[in-house]
């Protein structure tokens, strides 16, 4: 084991391959009860492993032109070390999925972050040194900064800070395709950005009278209103604007929900962790052909394809866009309108990457999600997605978690047979059962039975196709004049 003690502050830094067996020497102390030496404590760590890796030297001047060059910073609160590098390591993924190269990650164990820095002064300083020697030109930070802290940020490292919801809102507005997918996003940016309009100097705090920058005019001529202010306004309006189109587009989705409704079709919506393979599930059980990309939120735009259980009956399958750890409020928010189609639907199926290193953690974030947008209550079937790359001993440890799981692959092709089983069990039954002799002439009648209903046995008589069957209420009501007598 190795150290490096700084001598202006006598802070202590671990070398970051030092083991488990040699962290003792710092004095024995409890991960998850915060009890740590104050070197320990104080030293800035550096998380080994993650920097993007360049292939060749085509792609690596493909990036010095088109790609940010980031440096990660965490702090973390609770939980163990483990847990503190898994969530670098999400946010390593997120970053090179928005275009960046990382070059270098540290995290940091407090209490809490620092009110004013998020990792405090003295650390923001040495955050500094390692971005001048890097030559990075943004640090994205692990958590959600408050526009004081994100100022003060870039006034000690002069160069652009982000934050972990500003990633996750520009990889939302890259992936962005449909018109209420690209109003969805807008709206969550500007909610982010409205409490943090800054600028560098006096820019946005200069008096706008008169005609302001870039032609305003009538209507920006306020008796002294800032640029600032200017900017808010507009901000505002903006909002005010896309909230009306969302409702609108909100109001058609909710007729097509009803429409199908009032044609009995059951719902199921996939959901579930960002990159956890809930679209190529997706396109195993209905042929949907959406895209499948090895990318965090790849799919943001639902996509509904209708399915057929094997005993006949017709459902809709619904892709829906994936959550994450920490998703931004003003994402759930500006999104609601299409999350209501999981809070909306009659079975959820819940994908877990059982390949990831921490399978349960994703379930929670997801649980946290559900309960945000209010579908906890929807019953929900977990899928293990990936098992043809996961070993014996995790999927065994899994299973003991989860032993009401159904496990898939769904590159394979492995279990989805009887996940198809699984779901015809879990669907919505119809409530009454008839006995029915429908005419050759009433066909389509016979179809939709068999389409929305269970049928129990056919046989084809001279006056017609005789029937048992469960339907619901309203396909009752048409075949009670086609009932057999009783007796």
């Amino acid at each position: 084991m190795t150290t490096q003690v700084n001598p202006t502050n006598g802070h202590v830094t671990l070398d970051p391959m030092t083991t488990a067996a040699e962290r003792p020497s710092l004095g024995e102390a409890d991960d998850t009860t915060g009890s740590y030496d104050l070197e320990a404590r104080g030293a800035l760590r550096r998380v080994a492993g993650l920097s993007t890796e360049l292939a060749d030297v085509t792609e690596v001047e493909y990036r010095r032109l088109r790609l940010e060059r980031v440096v990660l910073a965490g702090v973390w609160t609770e939980g163990t070390q483990a847990d503190a590098d898994r969530s670098l390591a999400e946010l390593a993924a997120l970053a090179e999925t928005a275009g960046s190269q990382v070059l270098e990650a540290v995290s940091q164990r407090r209490d809490k972050p620092d009110a004013g820095t998020y990792v405090g002064s003295g650390k923001a300083a040495e955050i500094r040194d390692i971005v001048a020697s890097v030559g990075a030109d943004t640090v994205i930070c692990d958590g959600e900064l408050t526009p004081g802290q994100l100022g003060a940020l870039e006034r000690i490292l002069k160069v652009k800070v982000v934050d972990r919801t500003a990633l996750i809102l520009d990889i939302f507005a890259q992936h962005a395709s449909s018109r209420e997918g690209k109003a969805q996003v807008e709206l969550a940016q500007m909610q982010y950005m409205l409490p943090r309009l800054r600028g560098w100097g006096e820019s946005l705090s200069r008096q706008a009278g008169g005609r302001v920058a870039g032609g305003g005019g009538i209507g920006t001529r306020g008796p002294g209103e800032t640029k600032i202010e200017t900017d808010r306004r507009r901000i505002r309006a903006r909002v005010s604007k896309l909230r009306r189109e969302i409702a609108g587009m909100a109001t058609a989705r909710a007729t097509q929900r009803s429409s199908r409704d009032r044609n009995a079709v059951p719902g199921v919506a996939i959901a579930g962790y960002t990159n956890a393979g809930k679209s190529s599930l997706l396109n195993r059980l209905t042929d949907a052909g959406v895209l499948v990309e090895d990318a965090l939120f790849a799919t943001l735009d639902p996509t509904v394809r209708r399915a057929q259980s094997p005993d006949g009956r017709e459902y809709t399958l619904t892709d829906t866009v994936g959550f994450v750890r920490h998703l931004p409020h003003q994402l759930v928010d500006a999104f609601r309108s299409t999350l209501d189609e999981v809070a909306a639907a009659d079975l959820l199926l819940h994908v877990v990457d059982g390949s990831d290193p921490d399978p349960l953690g994703q379930i929670d974030a997801v649980h946290v999600v559900l309960r945000d947008i209010d579908a906890a209550a929807v019953p929900e079937l977990i899928v293990v997605n990936k098992v043809d790359t996961m070993s014996e001993d995790d999927v065994l440890t899994l299973r003991r978690a989860l032993p009401g799981a159904v496990w898939v692959s769904a590159r394979t092709g492995q279990g989805i047979e009887q996940l198809r089983a699984v779901i015809a069990d879990r669907l919505p039954h119809p409530d009454v059962e008839v006995d029915v002799l429908v005419p050759y002439s009433r066909g389509d009648l016979v179809a939709r039975v068999h389409r929305d209903g269970e049928v129990r046995s056919v046989q084809h008589e001279a006056a017609g196709t005789r029937l048992t069957a469960r339907v619901d209420g309203a396909l009752a009501a048409l075949l009670e004049q086609f009932a057999t007598p009783v007796g």
